[in-house]
């Protein structure tokens, strides 16, 4: 499932990877509740997190996140098609036996069904 949290920590991580990071309520859509992010400083004796939210991170400004979010959300959109095919395609062991039953050319009717069904856009 995608939902803006996980889209967030994606946006996050794939600009620059392990950042620790906390914020209390729903994921920032603005500057201004980004500015709220709590970003990890260091730890203190107990292991607890220390932290500022003075983002020390150039590469992750809320412009180039919120774009970064964008763009998966696209490359999501997109990708539509596959996730329905996945759940509709017959298991492997359905798949191979009807290789073996029906030969290459059945198999590939069976599939093309999933295929014409879910069409990439």
């Amino acid at each position: 499932m995608w939902n803006d949290k996980i889209k967030f920590a994606k946006a996050i991580s794939t600009l620059k990877d392990s950042t620790e990071y906390s914020y209390s309520g729903a994921v920032p859509t603005d500057v201004e509740e980004y500015k709220k992010i709590n970003w990890k400083t260091g730890e203190d004796a107990d292991g607890s997190m220390i932290s500022t939210t003075t983002n020390p991170h150039s590469e992750l400004t809320w412009e180039k996140v919120s774009i970064k979010m964008t763009e998966l959300q696209t490359e999501y959109d997109n990708n539509d098609y596959q996730r329905n095919r996945k759940v509709e395609y017959p298991s492997i062991v359905d798949q191979l036996d009807d290789i073996y039953h029906n030969g290459i050319d059945g198999w590939k009717a069976t599939i093309k069904v999933t295929k014409d069904k879910h069409p990439k856009s």
